[in-house]
């Protein structure tokens, strides 16, 4: 499995610590696009574009932001077209965000959780798999839909 990840200057001290977790996983490539490209000023909704990007386009096939509370990540990554992200703060969403929603990008708030609940939530995370014959998958399929529905809308 390849996982993007990305932070803002908040989220980096959980981020390194999210990725070395995920750096004990035989099976999984971390593919860090946290660094802004040479030159340019950035905020963090450019890292989220950046990593929902990859994941919309297979490049990866999940990914994890983490800013100060989540939220602002979470936001943005859902404006790319065909990505469901999950804002975090405890296991259990983390698992039903995978389960209910087939979640491709966790979000987490690095002043909102510690260390350890993080780790926590990451591997509940990664262990999680939607399954598309479940009771959630038409409603995922109507989340298509909808998205699919607006992704030329014009918007005031």
């Amino acid at each position: 499995m390849k996982i993007a990840i990305g932070c803002d200057d908040a989220g980096e001290p959980l981020l390194r610590i999210v990725e070395s977790l995920l750096k004990e996983y035989n099976d999984i490539y971390v593919s860090d696009l946290s660094v802004p490209p040479p030159g340019s000023t950035e905020y963090y909704p450019d890292v989220a574009e950046r990593v929902a990007l990859a994941v919309a386009s297979d490049e990866c096939d999940r990914g994890i932001l983490v800013c100060g509370t989540g939220i602002g990540m979470a936001i943005t990554a859902c404006k790319v077209p065909g990505i469901r992200a999950a804002l975090c703060h405890d296991t259990y969403s983390a698992e039903r965000s995978r389960k209910s929603n087939n979640a491709q990008i966790l979000t987490m708030g690095a002043r909102v959780i510690g260390p350890e609940l993080a780790k926590s939530i990451v591997e509940k995370w990664l262990l999680s798999e939607f399954d598309d014959r479940s009771p959630s998958a038409p409603k995922v399929r109507r989340m298509v839909e909808i998205d699919a529905k607006y992704q030329n809308t014009p918007r005031a």
